[in-house]
């Protein structure tokens, strides 16, 4: 007669209180949630998010994270070194002086492509599949609102930062103080 080990170590414990292996997966994108879905089948249970914004809700629904430690003195008024909109990728969320405004991933998405270096025109195209990735359509119009909220947002901090439209070719972002990026 054969005893199973674990059997026996975890007899008479509640099995929450057991360890067990999870995986997460984190990825916008539908293609790779169901490849890593048959590439993890069996391993481990696995819980796959679209973004870190999804994931920290599953961890600590309702908890607002608060601040983000500031790096050093130059963004400590809130601004970066020369007064530029801070772009805080890994928070989502984006800061003019004191004022800071939460961005969802898709605006994140959008205005971290806007200002990546060198900042150039961006086509609708080129922006759609930076931010919706393997989306199975490609309408100007997903674009076009997400950039009228994020106008919207942008404005409502005070910045002279706006997303303006380039005739027949796309869109880039405008502003003369060439906002900086922060975080992941």
């Amino acid at each position: 007669m054969t005893t199973d080990d674990t059997s026996a170590t975890t007899a008479g414990t509640d099995p929450a209180e057991r360890p067990f292996s999870l995986v997460i997966g984190v990825t916008p994108s539908p293609a790779e949630r169901l490849r890593l879905t048959e590439l993890l089948d069996g391993v481990a249970p696995l819980l796959i998010v679209a973004d870190l914004d999804e994931l920290r809700e599953l961890i600590n629904p309702g908890v607002d994270v608060g601040p983000a430690p500031v790096a050093d003195s130059a963004t400590a008024a809130g601004t970066g070194p020369d007064g530029a909109l801070v772009i805080d990728a890994g928070r989502s969320t984006a800061r003019w002086g004191d004022r800071e405004v939460a961005l969802t991933r898709l605006e994140r998405d959008l205005l971290t492509c806007l200002t990546t270096e060198p900042v150039r025109v961006w086509s609708y195209a080129e922006l759609h599949h930076a931010v919706w990735h393997d989306a199975p359509t490609r309408r100007r119009s997903d674009v076009q609102s997400l950039v009228k909220r994020l106008r919207r947002k942008l404005d409502g901090l005070g910045t002279g930062v706006t997303v303006v439209a380039v005739r027949d070719v796309g869109l880039r972002l405008t502003d003369h103080r060439r906002p900086r990026v922060r975080g992941d």
